[in-house]
C-alpha cells in the first residue's frame, strides 16, 4: 500500500502552488502548472490545509519580499546524486545566481557531470523552496526551469538579481 499523499493549492504571483507532503508536516513537492515533471492532483489525495500552514505563510512573506530564507522540512525523494545537488541548491543565497558547473564543483563533481547535474535541477520537486531558479547558465543566460522561463524571470527579479534583459524570455 502506498503512502498517503495530503495537498493544498495556494495562490502566488507565479500561479497556483501544488503543494503536497506526507502528512507529518514535511513539504515533499511544490509544483505549478504545466510544470515539467511535476505533480498533478490525484483524486485519492487527502486535501490538508492545515498541515501547509507554515509553508503557506512563508511562502506568502517570500512573495511578499519580507523571507530570504524558508525554515521548512522538506522530505524531497531522489537519489543520492540527485540529494546532494539538491542540498546544494539549499546553499545559494537570496538574490543570488550560481552556475551549472558552480553546483557540479560545489558537490565535488567533475565537469562532465554539468548535463546530470542540469538534469538532477530539473527534477527538484520543490520548486522556489528549493531555489533551483537561482542556477543560470555558463554564460549568464536564463537556461532549463521546469517551470517555465517566464516564472524563473520573475522569481529572480522578485529576489533582486542581476539579469540580463537578452537573456530574459519574451525580451521582457
Amino acid at each position: 500500500m502506498s503512502e498517503l499523499t495530503y495537498y493544498t493549492q495556494v495562490d502566488s504571483p507565479v500561479g497556483p502552488l501544488l503543494l503536497t507532503g506526507d502528512g507529518s508536516g514535511a513539504l515533499t513537492s511544490v509544483s505549478v502548472p504545466g510544470q515539467k515533471g511535476g505533480r498533478v492532483l490525484q483524486p485519492e489525495w487527502r486535501h490538508a490545509p492545515d498541515v501547509f500552514r507554515a509553508a503557506e505563510e512563508q511562502l506568502g512573506a517570500y512573495f511578499a519580499g519580507e523571507l530570504k530564507e524558508f525554515r521548512l522540512e522538506l522530505r524531497g525523494r531522489g537519489t543520492a546524486f540527485r540529494e546532494r545537488v539538491w542540498e546544494a541548491l539549499d546553499d545559494v543565497p537570496y538574490g543570488a545566481t550560481v552556475t551549472y558547473g558552480e553546483i557540479a564543483a560545489r558537490i565535488g563533481a567533475s565537469r562532465v557531470a554539468v548535463r546530470a547535474v542540469g538534469g538532477a535541477i530539473g527534477a527538484n520537486p520543490l520548486l522556489i523552496v528549493r531555489p533551483c531558479h537561482r542556477i543560470i547558465g555558463a554564460d549568464g543566460s536564463l537556461t532549463g526551469y521546469a517551470g517555465g522561463l517566464d516564472r524563473k524571470l520573475r522569481l529572480l527579479s522578485l529576489e533582486g538579481a542581476a539579469v540580463r534583459e537578452e537573456n530574459s524570455p519574451s525580451g521582457v
